[in-house]
């Protein structure tokens, strides 16, 4: 209860550490996930059902992180921007959340694919299969979080404004769905990986192993993100738990559910990072996007041509 469990210290503790981590990642993911678009733009001419979901993942980075200072506002002075914005932010942050663990689950599944058959299909899927396939994507992503935006709303609790659902009910049902979701995606995706490790070690192509290593260490990346934060919301809606915690024990799961969100919620910055230091051919693009600000750089370092009387080489068709 709130009288016997006094909360100050926390959500002051959350509202300047929500401040700091939210401002960085709102920065960084902008310039990162621009950056990356850019380059995907300029040196890429999309005809990889990868490099078109890599491009959508950014797309929904960037709209992800549009949201946060949203979230700034609202940890320092509560939801004041009104119930459309309330649905509105919300239904954002899940929208970008599903699409996010679709598309890396579907990147997974084309590259195990690739890997078991490589003389499939797969090579001649078209630009306009993978304009199909994202709109699919996004088009599942808004249809699951419709009751989020039908029951969060406005609310007054203890002098405060918050946004949040008015139904209990439907916020344990969203809980228990975002983590039958996420552990169902996470199987699908070791199930992939592991099968296509077995095959890779039996094969010497480098490049088959710089575009798995590349999707595995995103796919990582935002498992681990993500899993904290899905497992203290889980572990919040046990049946009767919270009535057998002491108030120390209250606190430290609200410290961790604290925590876990903000790790969370970053990982819209972190994909570009993983790109300049896992992709090969991202990095080569960088130099050479980077030698026309630095025109005292040497040219020579820049990217290969990707590009040959006008048609697109099949193995320059990912940005690994």
């Amino acid at each position: 209860s709130g009288n016997s469990c006094q909360m100050d210290d926390l959500h002051t503790f959350g509202a300047h550490l929500t401040t700091i981590l939210y401002s960085l990642a709102f920065v960084l993911s902008l310039l990162g996930n621009s950056l990356v678009l850019w380059i995907l733009m300029k040196y890429e001419n999309l005809v990889s059902l990868t490099n078109i979901f890599i491009m959508n993942l950014c797309i929904s980075d960037l709209v992800f992180s549009c949201m946060l200072p949203f979230w700034i506002m609202y940890h320092l002075n509560g939801w004041i921007f009104g119930d459309f914005l309330c649905k509105a932010v919300n239904a954002v942050f899940s929208i970008s959340y599903y699409s996010g663990i679709i598309f890396l689950t579907v990147m997974t599944i084309l590259r195990y694919l690739a890997v078991v058959n490589p003389l499939s299909t797969l090579r001649t899927q078209t630009r306009q299969c993978g304009i199909q396939m994202s709109l699919a994507i996004w088009g599942a992503s808004m249809l699951v979080v419709i009751p989020e935006m039908i029951f969060t709303e406005v609310q007054f609790v203890d002098d405060s404004i918050v946004c949040d659902y008015a139904d209990l009910d439907w916020k344990m049902v969203e809980s228990y769905q975002r983590n039958v979701f996420f552990l169902f995606s996470f199987a699908v995706i070791v199930f992939c990986y592991v099968r296509i490790l077995k095959i890779l070690l039996r094969t010497r192509s480098h490049r088959k192993h710089r575009t798995v290593r590349l999707i595995l260490i995103i796919v990582v990346a935002f498992f681990l993100s993500w899993a904290p934060y899905n497992i203290i919301c889980f572990l919040q809606f046990l049946p009767g738990q919270i009535i057998l915690l002491t108030c120390q024990i209250q606190k430290n799961i609200a410290y961790a559910f604290y925590i876990s969100r903000k790790i969370a919620f970053s990982h819209c910055c972190l994909n570009p990072v993983l790109y300049v230091f896992v992709g090969v051919k991202f990095r080569r693009h960088l130099v050479h996007l980077c030698s026309y600000f630095w025109p005292c750089s040497n040219r020579q370092t820049s990217s290969p041509r990707i590009y040959s009387h006008g048609k697109f080489h099949y193995e320059d068709a990912s940005i690994y």
